[in-house]
Order: structure tokens, then sequence, then C-alpha cells
């Protein structure tokens, strides 16, 4: 008979960081199509010990007996837990969907594409009715996989409630941010409502001009990455300055890239690369990867320099704080904070004058542009909240919102048709959508701040790069909210936000 294994919560956290790490390079090779098979499951089988409920139960035992000082500490090894205890359950199911997605390919004009490959040329064809046409056949083949998505989200969701003793998944999610999400989703609502008339003006305008006088008057979501491109304008925003320009942009704010060797860049292109910028941290500060898929368009240039303020922050955890403090963290308003604040950068006229030698008119004008996209994006994500809200606080009852909600509130809030099919691609886990617009509202918040500590300059002064790194070196130890307060604001003042909108 076999014993099972029980650690401490120190023990744990080590053997914990040998796991994290095999499963964020494992997780790094499929999505920069190194791999074309994902063995997740078998990672997970090999660290079986670290997720069983006896290990769950004696981390629970710790927690409820430590000092206030650790008790954090073991609360977020003890959630970590109870996730791969899921994790054990499912990853074998979650595999087999993620290779079956992998395998998908669209036949588009006599050529077969991979189903990702489909989705990043979304951004690059030039004609309307190709981005219509392939748009639906990669709208139609990932909604074949949603009853697949489907039972999994239910057998997450039945797991995740039994492990945590929480069964209202709301609540459950509502704990371990320590925040209302319902009344996080009130404010966010009254934002974008506030917006309404500006954003009316901006969409109207940046609609006619990259997506054409002639489109429909609701543009199906098939374009958004066009528009995220902002494709008219790529001969000004050309994919081969981008990595260039961003690390200058970057070196001026005191951030050598080149110079940090523990961040990893991966900028190739390959066809089974995810078109979607991120950053794996699989042992901050010592490896974190930063990855992206340059396409041209300003879009390459603000997803460089979001993916960059995750791994700034990561690269420049302090090392000798407990590995739970450089890598878990209740949720993802914190880390989301940095992105932001540097993909904010972009939004700077006088950015776009300094590197794209532009007139005054001209650098105010495309700065516009990224200011409709944030609009745009603010409010896709406040309806996709409310959305998910009223998903998982019916979930299981047979009256939770499907896909016509998910269709009536992206659509109205963005003024963008997002077929009903796609709600469950959709979906993030652990209301990311949540995180994302805290980190909206903090970032708009700090930028005010570094205007009035730095000046209108702050976004090319080693000043700013000063307040930034005394925040990365505490890793992932505060909250966003706890951000809000040392930076002297109410962590649901929307009033900067609005303000950087133009609202």
């Amino acid at each position: 008979m076999s014993v099972t294994t029980v650690r401490t919560p120190a023990e744990y956290e080590a053997e914990l960081q040998r796991y994290l790490f095999e499963r964020a390079e494992e997780g790094r090779a499929v999505r920069v199509g190194e791999k074309e098979v994902s063995e997740r499951a078998q990672i997970v089988a090999r660290y079986r010990d670290l997720f069983t409920r006896d290990q769950l139960d004696a981390l629970k035992e710790a927690e409820s007996s430590a000092p206030d000082a650790e008790r954090e500490r073991i609360y977020r090894l003890r959630k970590t837990c109870e996730s791969g205890l899921v994790d054990i359950e499912l990853s074998e199911r979650e595999d087999a969907l993620e290779n079956a997605i992998l395998a998908a390919r669209v036949t588009y004009q006599g050529e077969e594409l991979p189903l990702r490959s489909a989705q990043a040329q979304l951004a690059v064809l030039t004609k309307y009715a190709d981005r219509e046409e392939l748009g639906t056949l990669q709208g139609d083949a990932s909604a074949g996989f949603n009853d697949h998505r489907m039972e999994l989200l239910g057998a997450r969701e039945e797991l995740d409630a039994e492990l945590s003793g929480e069964p209202n998944p709301v609540a459950r999610n509502e704990e371990e941010k320590a925040i209302s999400l319902r009344d996080l989703s009130r404010v966010l609502d009254a934002a974008s409502r506030a917006a309404d008339e500006l954003y009316g003006r901006l969409s109207r305008r940046w609609f006619d001009r990259l997506l054409g006088e002639d489109r429909p008057e609701t543009p199906a979501s098939y374009h958004v990455s066009w528009l995220r491109r902002l494709s008219p304008l790529e001969a000004t925003y050309t994919k081969e300055r981008a990595t260039e320009v961003c690390l200058e942009t970057l070196r001026r704010l005191g951030f050598d890239l080149d110079q940090e060797p523990n961040i990893k860049l991966d900028l190739d292109d390959r066809p089974q690369k995810s078109p979607r910028a991120c950053v794996i941290a699989a042992d901050p500060p010592k490896i974190v990867h930063l990855i992206t898929r340059a396409q041209g368009g300003l879009h390459d240039y603000q997803a460089f320099l979001h993916e960059a303020g995750h791994a700034l922050h990561y690269g420049n955890v302090d090392p000798d704080l407990p590995y739970t403090f450089r890598n878990l963290s209740r949720d993802h308003a914190l880390t989301e904070i940095y992105s932001y604040i540097f993909e904010a950068v972009s939004r700077e006229p006088g950015w776009h004058a300094e590197y794209f030698d532009l007139s005054e008119e001209q650098a105010a004008d495309h700065a516009e542009a990224t200011v409709f996209l944030e609009a745009l994006l603010f409010r896709r994500y406040t309806a996709k909240l409310a959305f998910e809200l009223e998903f998982w606080g019916k979930f299981g009852n047979g009256s939770s919102a499907g896909p016509d909600e998910y269709h009536r509130l992206l659509t109205s809030a963005t003024g963008i048709s997002y077929r009903p099919d796609a709600y469950l691609a959709d979906m993030d886990a652990g209301f990311y959508s949540a995180d994302y617009l805290r980190a909206w509202i903090r970032s708009a918040q700090l930028r005010e701040w570094l205007v009035r500590e730095v000046g209108d300059d702050w976004w090319r002064s080693r000043e700013t790069g000063d307040h930034l790194r005394a925040l990365f070196a505490e890793g992932t130890r505060p909250t966003s909210e706890e951000i809000a307060g040392r930076l002297g604001f109410d962590p649901h003042d929307t009033k900067p936000l609005l303000a950087e909108l133009g609202a």
C-alpha cells in the first residue's frame, strides 16, 4: 500500500515551484508552436502527490493555526492545491480539447489553414468580404467545440464547489478576490454609460475610417482584430520597427530588456503560434517569457508594451520574497495594472510624434485612434463581466444566461455584433474580466498620480521607472485595491479612467 506524502507549507511551496515551472514551460511550448501536442497531463501525473485531499486538509489546518503574518501565504498555497486537484481530474480532458483545437483546420479559398492561423489571418485581410468569409469559417469551426467546452466548465465548477466548500461560483470568486463583483459591475456599468456619447462619436468616425463607409451599421466581431491592428495605419506602424521602437520606449523609462537576461523574448512568427501576445512567468524573477506574434500595425506595439509590463513586473520581483509572493496571487488584477500603464504610453500624442515622424495634428489623430480602441475594449469587458455574472449566478439550475444574452450585451455595448455561439470560447476562468477591469481603473489612477508626481512627460522619464521598480519588487503580495489606497484613490473611483477616455 502506498503512503500519501503530506508536506508542511514550506515543503509544499518548494515542490510546487518545480511543478509550476514544468507546467509553464509545457504551456509555453504549445502556445508558441514549438509543439503540436500538449502533454500537460503527464506533468500533472508526475506531481500527483502535490494535489491530494490529505494535503489540502493539512494546508487548511496549517492556515487556521498560522500567525497573521503567515496566513495569507498559506491561503494562497491552499487555493493552489485546490486548483491542482481539479487539474488532476480534468487535465486529460482539457488536453484532449486543446489538441483537438490545434488539429482543427478550415478550408479558405482553396487553402487549408490551422484554426489558430485562420484567427491570426483575420487581422491582416484587407477586404471586408474576405474577413467576413474567413471569420464565419473560423467561428463555425470554433463553435463546434462548444459541447466539449460546456462539459468541462460544468465538471470544473462541480469540483471547485466541492473542494472549496462554497457552492456559489460568484460568492467563491468574490471571496478569493476579496471584493464584491456585483458592486464592481455596477460601478463599471455607470462609467460605461457615462462614456456613451463619446463612444458613439469615436466609433462612428473610426468604424468609417477602418472598415469603410459602406460597412453595415453593426459590423461583425470578425473585424475586431483588424480594428485593433488599425490596419489602414500600417504603413506608419510597420511590423519591422515594432521591436526597435518598443525597446527604446522602455529604455527611456529605465528598463533595458536587452540587459535583462532573465526575460526571454520570443518574437518569431510560427503557423501554430497563438496570435495573442502573452507573458509566462515560469520562475520569477529568474525565468520570464515575453511572447508576441507581430503582424503589422499599431497593435503590435501596444501588445509588446502591454506584455512588457507583465514581464518587467515578474522579472523585477525581489528574489528574496517567498516563492508564493513572487508568483502566486489571489487574482490577476495587480499585474494587469502594470501591463496597462506601459500600454498607456501608446495613447500619448508625443510618443506618436517622436517615434513616427508625425505632425502634431497627425499624432493627435493617431492617439485618438488608440483612445477609441481603449473605449471599445473597456465597454466590451464591462458587458462581458455583466454577462458572466448572469451566466455563473444561475449556473446549473437551467436558467443561466446563454448565447442570446451574450450577443445582446456585448453588441449593445460595442456596436459590434458578437456571434451568440462564441460565448464559451470567450469565457475566461475565474472572472478574469473583473481583473482586467479593476486594472483599467487602477492604471488610470496610477497614470494620474504619475502626471502629478513626475509631469506630463511621465512616459519618457526614468523617474517613472524608479516608481514602478519599487512596486514591482513587492511581487504579487499586494492587492489592486491596496495600490489604490497608496495612490490616494478610492478603489471604485472611475473619474481618472473617464478622463483618460475623454468623457
